[in-house]
């Protein structure tokens, strides 16, 4: 009866709570997210279903493993995200979408919510797991964000698998690609103009994320995010995956977040930062505070999509105000939700 109750909870709330009972040093909670956006029930045949469902299993019990045996949040999100952007269903590594050059271009963060530390590269296009380069740049060099050649130059040093560009080449992405140059056409003859990156009139072009995070048994929180970014982008964009408390963020003494959805809003809102600060200075629960920016102040500013938390008791909250986001979270006790739609 307690893990209906918690999965009702879920339901209605997107939030899970903490189990009475749990020993905090036992307890240990792992979060992801495989991208928000009009993902709906009708347009979703069973097969395609089923792949993402399992999917996102595997990628939570990548983590959960690794939490099972003591280990930390920071290894347990970076291996959920590793092996989502290893799978060409979601808008991350091997999945990537397409810039308008008809290039893919990857973002990532990583956030240690012990102390601090972040590490996050942005517009790399030859590293085969951008969110392990994150890492290397948090923990094995003294900056934050490293971008473009750059960053990939670092990696290559650190010993990171480095592939052609090829190797991210996937037909539905590329058909995306063509779909959205398409309407970008028409609607430049509609209206007369030229240039300009199209967002409000074909919203899903710029979803697709990836993410995780977790509260392992020592206490410690972590946030990992990572990303191909908007399909059709133009100019080098950067969206809020690898902007440290945009789209991750991670702290122990609130909570460890990653978002996903139309990342300049993010940006603007400085949203996970700002979540954790209701928290931290205006005492508000996680649910609380995750569901006024994600389902009030996002949406009143014009964006849209979700986000992935867990806090430092446990609590879960996993709020989205488009029609689906790919979700689940994983408790020490082997409790599991896996969802897709509103």
């Amino acid at each position: 009866m307690q893990k209906l109750a918690l999965l009702f909870s879920v339901f209605l709330f997107g939030q899970a709570a903490a189990q009475p009972g749990d020993s905090i040093k036992a307890r240990f909670v792992l979060v992801i997210h495989g991208g928000a956006g009009t993902i709906l029930k009708s347009q979703m045949s069973p097969d395609k279903e089923k792949a993402y469902t399992d999917a996102l299993d595997t990628a939570l019990m990548k983590g959960y493993a690794i939490l099972a045996a003591g280990g930390a949040a920071l290894d347990a999100v970076e291996a959920s995200v590793r092996y989502m952007e290893d799978n060409p269903l979601f808008n991350a590594g091997k999945g990537a979408v397409y810039t308008n050059e008809g290039k893919n271009e990857l973002d990532a963060a990583i956030m240690d919510g012990r102390t601090l530390a972040a590490g996050s590269v942005a517009g790399v296009t030859t590293i085969k797991n951008p969110i392990s380069a994150a890492r290397a740049v948090m923990e094995k060099s003294p900056h934050v964000m490293m971008t473009g050649a750059g960053a990939e130059k670092f990696a290559r040093q650190q010993g990171l698998q480095m592939v052609d560009p090829s190797y991210f080449y996937t037909e539905d992405r590329w058909k995306g690609l063509q779909r959205a140059k398409h309407l970008d056409s028409l609607q430049q003859k509609e209206n007369g103009k030229t240039g300009g990156i199209r967002q409000a009139e074909n919203r899903d072009d710029k979803y697709g994320t990836v993410g995780a995070v977790a509260l392992d048994r020592q206490g410690n929180l972590a946030a990992a995010t990572s990303t191909g970014g908007m399909t059709n982008k133009k100019f080098g964009r950067v969206g809020d995956a690898p902007i440290i408390g945009a789209g991750t963020y991670a702290n122990n003494q609130t909570a460890a977040f990653s978002g996903t959805g139309w990342g300049e809003y993010y940006i603007r809102l400085v949203l996970a930062k700002t979540i954790s600060d209701m928290m931290e200075f205006g005492h508000m629960p996680l649910a609380q505070a995750a569901g006024e920016m994600v389902m009030k102040r996002l949406p009143a500013l014009g964006g849209d999509g979700g986000l992935i938390a867990v806090d430092r008791q446990g609590n879960v909250a996993m709020p989205f105000c488009t029609e689906g986001m790919y979700r689940g979270y994983i408790r020490s006790d082997g409790t599991k939700s896996i969802q897709i739609y509103k």
